[in-house]
């Protein structure tokens, strides 16, 4: 049985982490770290559509047991809640986190001493929520959090609103990504989310991220140590376009990739002023979301 490693821990011992924490930094001056591409500099305390400046926010940090199984275990999946969001959906179930900025600035030293307290309280994995917009600053605080004696899985959670070129700053940090592909329909994005390039942007992303670390391994104890794990929200009326994203990912991606089709859609945020989302999903919708990417070709599911 082959003992897992980080990928992260090779990666500063080839000297690789520092050229991509420089580089990561150096995008902050004229912020086009995501998508958006405000090119404010973040550096000098501008703040672009994320609203954060230099130094992450963190809302919350703790053992998470929410979380899909292969990565909550028996102790839980050590989370990190960053403040803010590239993507700023009307319906979030986070609003106050995502809009309305609660959370507390946290320096360097403070992340990495978030990574090594949830390491040391047992967690199986670092879960980044929401990293898009402070990926320079994870790079940064993981080069202390290495020295300081982290070793379990990174996972990057997120929306799936990134670039390629910045996901390839990750490449050989990152063991886990667990992105959103939220919606196929570029109108549907744009009355949710404001970015109608966001089927296109997700597309790449998430094929990006499967070049990187493959299909979801587990180890003998059911816990994911490296690979592709992907959500899709269902939305009222099919919106989302499940069936469009799922065969997508079939032919595009893996037919093996581990999906968790989520059934947690609720009218949040400001989805009670807009009609087609100011309602839950019914269990029949549901029920036609999971045969339709059944039908697609998925057969590896998370937990319903």
């Amino acid at each position: 049985m082959t003992t897992f490693q980080a990928a992260y821990i090779e990666t500063k011992k080839k000297g690789l982490l520092r050229d991509k924490i420089n580089k990561a930094r150096h995008l902050l001056k004229s912020c086009e770290i995501c998508p958006r591409a405000c090119k404010v500099d973040r550096l000098s305390g501008e703040l672009g559509y994320c609203s954060t400046g230099e130094e992450a926010v963190v809302s919350s940090f703790n053992a998470h047991f929410g979380e899909e199984p292969p990565l909550v275990g028996t102790f839980g999946s050590g989370t990190i809640f960053f403040t803010h969001c590239n993507l700023k959906c009307n319906f979030c179930q986070n609003y106050d986190v995502s809009h309305e900025g609660a959370g507390e600035a946290c320096g360097l030293g403070q992340l990495a001493g978030m990574m090594l307290i949830l390491q040391n309280n047992g967690c199986h994995n670092i879960n980044f929520v929401t990293p898009t917009h402070v990926v320079p600053q994870i790079l940064s605080a993981l080069d202390m959090a290495i020295d300081g004696g982290l070793r379990i899985p990174l996972v990057y959670n997120c929306g799936g609103y990134d670039k390629v070129e910045t996901l390839k700053l990750l490449e050989g940090v990152i063991d886990i990504y667990m992105p959103d592909f939220k919606f196929w329909d570029p109108a549907i994005a744009e009355m949710t989310c404001n970015a109608p390039d966001y089927p296109d942007v997700a597309a790449n992303a998430i094929v990006e991220m499967h070049r990187q670390v493959g299909d979801l391994q587990l180890d003998e104890n059911g816990i994911a140590t490296r690979g592709l794990l992907l959500r899709h929200l269902v939305m009222p009326s099919g919106i989302a376009g499940t069936g469009a994203v799922m065969s997508f990912i079939a032919n595009h991606v893996s037919k093996n990739t581990y999906v968790n089709i989520m059934d947690q859609y609720r009218p949040c945020g400001k989805a009670l002023h807009v009609k087609e989302l100011a309602r839950p999903v019914s269990r029949a919708e549901f029920n036609k979301a999971v045969e339709a990417a059944k039908d697609a070709g998925i057969s590896r599911f998370a937990a319903l």
